[in-house]
């Protein structure tokens, strides 16, 4: 079992002011107060649906040892701890990271963000560098992983507490890189305040959030603070197809490459064949296959490589390997019936992800028809469900518009939005069917020999 005492954990904070015993014996460290308990230090946090220091009391009868707040309680118990400081929620990434004896500066963690690609890009760095013989851990949307060992996933980018527990076990196992998804929200709530990032890759900047963000420039904002706080000696790896590319890198001490499939970059690629099972590439001069499908997994294979050669790996080694890369889970997966039916899973939630999932879709499709099921996450932004309709119009034969982790929304309203985003002729082609399950039945009950159903939104997540 960890020990800590308060005043190891709170070294380097800026205290405002201590109130008890400074050498409190510590063994958890929590945010919520609901797993407060003696040998806890608990976190009073302002967060955007609750305050932390509404919990102080609750933290305190679950008879914890320390509390951390901004905001010091009218009563004091004098078996508790208390440390107030200027800032609770950059408190609890230090903290945190104190608590596991600091993991992360004995690892080489690569962060990737932006709107479309992050899970691809880190989950195949991952498997790449195992292939090579390198032991290396995974933080994404889908599962984390400690060299060989899965643990599940819930956020895109756990919580401090979660995220150096796992860099722990990373550093007790050997692992000596981490490839990790740094969301915008991860960035804003400091969740990964602290950590000195070996390398960021930038995939794209496209409409979403915007209920968190509220508007396209806060959510730049946002991602470009991570490349803003690199430190000298990180590289910094962007997309320079997309047009916010050189906006991330503007401030970053990180020193900066490029790639791009239609602009001018250190790692160009150039796309040779397309095919419903692969595409032949040309990167920098050097032919490779790749198992991953669609120009917009040409720039996702092209970032994994950038990656693995700015970590010193050897470059023909790595094109050897990543033609063995299969795609990830929910991520344009495909399954072909014995009757001549394709089915793909992707997990295209946005409006671009969407148009670039259904104009590769069609780039094979000259004379089938393609259905698609789609429907838009309840309690998330609301603008891009128009248009996530009308571009699934445009470019299907017969759209289904369904329920998707409707969370404390009603499925029926969401979808009541996303059709003011069709045209008479849009209307036309579409269908509603709330009922996933029968949305996705009705899909194959439609389809015939040579059709391609995409199914849309949820990708690799089993839940409703």
């Amino acid at each position: 079992m960890i020990t800590r005492t308060v005043s190891e954990l709170i070294q380097g904070l800026n205290v405002l002011s201590l109130r008890g015993n400074p050498d409190r014996k510590i063994t958890s460290v929590c945010f919520d107060s609901r797993k407060a308990c003696h040998g806890s230090m608990f976190i009073a946090v302002r967060g955007t649906q609750t305050d932390g220091h509404h919990f102080i009391s609750s933290a305190v009868d679950s008879k914890t040892s320390a509390v951390v707040c901004e905001t010091l309680p009218g009563t004091f118990d004098e078996d508790v701890t208390y440390v107030c400081v200027n800032d609770s929620t950059s408190a609890l990434a230090h903290i945190a990271a104190a608590f596991y004896g600091n993991p992360a500066e004995s690892i080489n963690i690569i962060g990737v963000t932006g709107t479309n690609g992050k899970t691809t890009i880190a989950t195949l760095l991952y498997r790449l560098f195992r292939f090579y013989g390198i032991k290396a851990g995974l933080i994404s949307t889908v599962r984390n992983y400690v060299d060989s060992k899965m643990f599940d996933s819930t956020h895109t980018t756990p919580d401090p507490v979660q995220l150096h527990k796992l860099f722990s076990k990373m550093k007790e196992n050997g692992c000596r890189y981490c490839f990790m998804e740094v969301s915008s929200h991860a960035v804003m709530q400091k969740r990964i305040e602290g950590i000195n990032f070996t390398g960021a890759v930038f995939t794209n900047l496209t409409h979403d959030h915007l209920d968190y963000h509220k508007t396209f420039e806060n959510y730049l904002e946002a991602k470009k603070k991570f490349f803003d706080t690199l430190p000298e000696g990180a590289f910094a790896i962007v997309n320079n197809d997309d047009r916010s590319a050189g906006k991330m890198v503007a401030d970053t001490r990180a020193s900066k490459y490029t790639y791009g499939v239609n602009s001018a970059a250190d790692y160009k690629a150039k796309v040779l064949e397309c095919h419903i099972y692969g595409t032949l590439i040309s990167i920098n001069g050097k032919e490779v296959w790749s198992k991953l499908i669609g120009e917009f997994n040409v720039l996702n294979f092209l970032a994994v490589y950038a990656t693995a050669v700015q970590l010193g790996l050897d470059e023909q080694k790595v094109l050897t390997l990543m033609s063995e890369l299969n795609t990830v889970e929910g991520r344009f997966e495909n399954y072909t019936s014995g009757g001549g039916i394709t089915a793909i899973v992707d997990y295209a939630h946005t409006p671009d992800a969407l148009a670039n999932v259904l104009k590769t879709i069609a780039s094979f499709q000259s004379r089938n028809r393609i259905l698609t099921v789609v429907g838009a996450g309840g309690n998330r932004d609301r603008t891009k469900r128009p248009e996530m309709a009308r571009i699934s119009a445009q470019w299907s034969d017969k759209l289904i518009l369904t329920s998707d982790n409707p969370r404390n929304e009603e499925p029926e309203d969401i979808i009541a939005e996303m059709k003011k985003g069709l045209d008479d002729e849009g209307m036309r082609k579409t269908l509603v069917i709330t009922d996933r399950v029968e949305a996705i039945k009705t899909a194959v009950m439609l389809a015939e020999k040579g059709d391609i159903i995409l199914i849309a939104g949820k990708g690799h997540e089993s839940y409703q």
